[in-house]
């Protein structure tokens, strides 16, 4: 039977690289102090990183680039969410650098949140977190919203063949027909483009 260290570990090593998290993501595995005990050793051994107070990453790796890249901030934002209970969405362009639609990563990258004004210091970036009304937010979650929020910042005449081929390629069979339903009750363009990104292509 393994222990609570093992099982923390094993999960750890599922996540794989690049993965953040905090000891939130274990309580269901071990009390808060034996998790805190447990990351701090695995800090303190290398095995992980420790990113911020509380937030951690298994580093990833490239020999090329000389060993451990930057941590990966939309994991460090989708981990901060979580152990705050707070429901964010990608904003603009950092929506679009996500889904590759755009390869430049803007100088200040924003998540909608249901919670309140935050800015956050990950490495050298600042995540900020900007308060959205409960409207603004309702509907939105998972690849919908990241999608909603790239084409909200391309614009409808920023949308090419390019765009709707990288969109195919990025969403899922299931999550390009759960974006046409969810896009039937808003902008008539953005759900014209859905259907488009839905098309079943030779």
């Amino acid at each position: 039977m393994q222990t609570k260290h093992s099982q923390i570990v094993a999960r750890i090593e599922q996540l794989g690289p690049g993965k953040a998290f905090s000891a939130k993501d274990f309580l269901d595995i071990a009390s808060r102090t034996m998790i805190d005990v447990t990351l701090a050793s695995l800090a303190q051994g290398g095995k992980i990183r420790r990113i911020k107070r509380g937030l951690y990453d298994m580093p990833r790796i490239n020999a090329a680039l000389g060993g451990e890249l930057s941590p990966d901030i939309d994991e460090a934002a989708q981990a901060i969410a979580r152990r705050q209970r707070w429901k964010i969405v990608p904003e603009g362009a950092w929506a679009a650098n996500l889904l590759g639609l755009s390869t430049q990563v803007p100088s200040k990258i924003t998540y909608l949140t249901d919670g309140p004004n935050n800015e956050v210091l990950i490495g050298r970036r600042s995540i900020h977190f900007k308060h959205a009304r409960p409207k603004a937010m309702a509907g939105l979650e998972g690849k919908f919203a990241l999608v909603v929020q790239a084409l909200r910042y391309l614009g409808k005449e920023g949308v090419s063949t390019r765009e709707i081929q990288t969109l195919r390629t990025a969403l899922s069979p299931a999550e390009k027909r759960r974006l046409v339903k969810d896009a039937r009750f808003g902008v008539d363009w953005i759900y014209e483009v859905a259907k488009r990104i839905a098309e079943k292509t030779a």
